[in-house]
């Protein structure tokens, strides 16, 4: 005896979607197009070519998670040394010898 196929879907039915936990950047109008935030608990990967900003964003996003919301981060840089990290992220107005040493 054949077994009839049965077709499980509700039609025009919306399935409750869970809301994505974010982390909020604190980086001006970011959080707003991403609707709060980067998500929680998630590696996030910026891509970009040379001078397109992924430094300095991600730089802006570590320190004012440090600084405001007392949050840890972590920063691998391959091709820039610290003396020129250090001094591009001054031009964003962050001094980060002090975050570095926040605790």
């Amino acid at each position: 005896m054949a077994r009839a196929k049965t077709n499980n879907r509700v039609p025009n039915k919306r399935v409750p979607v869970k809301k994505l936990e974010k982390c909020p950047t604190g980086v001006y109008g970011l959080d707003e197009i991403t609707d709060g935030g980067l998500p929680r608990g998630r590696p996030t990967l910026l891509c970009g070519g040379a001078g397109s900003g992924k430094t300095m964003l991600g730089m802006e996003f570590l320190v004012r998670g440090a600084r405001e919301y007392n949050e840890p981060g972590v920063m691998a840089s391959f091709e820039e040394s610290e003396s020129e990290i250090t001094t591009n992220v001054a031009s964003l107005g962050f001094d980060l010898e002090s975050v570095m040493n926040l605790q």
